[in-house]
């Protein structure tokens, strides 16, 4: 299914913003899209296996948090990183 990846994490998918990843759930998908593009699902996952705070996973433009949705292969997955300033 398509994945929509935001500027910030473009540099683990050789800078596209659109890729293709695989699975049943969310979780599964975001293992398939680390498999592909090494690294990226750490800055999106933090160790508790929960989504980090500065990132939104939109699933048929709903936000989800749940990692455990199921997934079906036309949905669109959206990534989006919150930009802070400091």
């Amino acid at each position: 299914m398509k994945v929509l990846i935001p500027s910030p994490l473009a540099d683990y998918t050789g800078h596209r913003r659109e890729v293709e990843a695989e699975g049943a759930t969310l979780a599964e998908l975001l293992e398939d899209l680390d498999r592909r593009h090494p690294g990226i699902r750490f800055r999106m996952i933090d160790e508790q296996d929960q989504i980090r705070p500065h990132m939104r996973v939109f699933v048929n433009g709903e936000q989800i948090r749940d990692l455990n949705l199921s997934l079906a292969p036309a949905d669109d997955v959206q990534i989006i990183q919150s930009l802070s300033a400091g």
